[in-house]
């Protein structure tokens, strides 16, 4: 009886060491991507739902190839094929994925306006946030002349959205003439409402009667330029009694 335990009672620690063995051949693998929030698939299975992430993978599959698969909504989907060591899998190998943007999603039009893609749409200046748009980033030509020269130069925001883009009081810039390269930093400015905003540029001269002209924000985004040429005029000054 004694024989026919102890015979049990070795099978018994025979199978949990087998079992523990096999539980401490599963590695560790760190996937991750830019940008992160992607789902991952090995040789077709999904293994996470999210980046960065540890996944386990088991010694028969490790000691293989392994085909890990990124995807992610508004990316083109890639795969990373790897064949580790196991020398290299106890020191928790990390898999990297670089996601490109895809084409069809990065250049999709707004059903309000075909000229505008979703990208531009979701862009707004933002005090919080400086420089990051394409708008602030634009090289905009600034370029104002005058005759005579030595008018000052004034600009302001003309907004017929206040709620998204507010109305700003005049800015001093110089005196004509002006030639310079500027982007846009009008806070609330987006691709969308930029139709509906305008900048207003005035000079003035003493002795001269003030010009103003007016210059569409989308308009001026397309151009990449804004100018004017302003022809001052003297004001009539009238004769003063003898």
């Amino acid at each position: 009886m004694n024989s026919i335990i102890k015979q049990t009672l070795a099978a018994l620690i025979f199978i949990f060491a087998d079992t523990s063995a096999i539980t401490a051949k599963d590695y560790d693998i760190i996937v991750t991507s830019n940008p992160d929030n992607a789902t991952v698939y090995l040789n077709g299975t999904l293994v996470s739902q999210t980046t960065p992430a540890v996944i386990k993978v088991d010694k028969k599959t490790a000691s293989k190839m392994m085909i890990f698969s990124f995807r992610k909504n508004g990316y083109e989907s890639s795969s990373v094929a790897i064949t580790y060591t196991k020398d290299q899998l106890k020191h928790n190998p990390t898999v990297y994925c670089d996601l490109k943007r895809s084409f069809s999603a990065a250049n999709q039009t707004t059903k309000g306006d075909p000229t505008v893609t979703v990208t531009e749409s979701r862009q707004h200046v933002d005090r919080h946030n400086p420089g990051v748009t394409s708008m602030e980033k634009s090289i905009i030509r600034w370029y104002f002349d005058s005759d005579s020269r030595g008018a000052r130069i004034f600009w302001r925001v003309i907004s017929s959205v206040p709620a998204e883009v507010k109305n700003t009081n005049e800015t001093y810039l110089t005196t004509t003439p002006l030639e310079e390269t500027r982007g846009f930093d009008i806070q609330g400015l987006t691709y969308n409402n930029s139709r509906d905003v305008t900048i207003e540029i005035k000079v003035s001269k003493r002795g001269y009667e003030d010009q103003v002209k007016r210059f569409n924000v989308r308009q001026a985004l397309d151009q990449q330029e804004i100018s004017g040429f302003f022809e001052l005029v003297k004001k009539d000054i009238p004769a003063q009694p003898e």
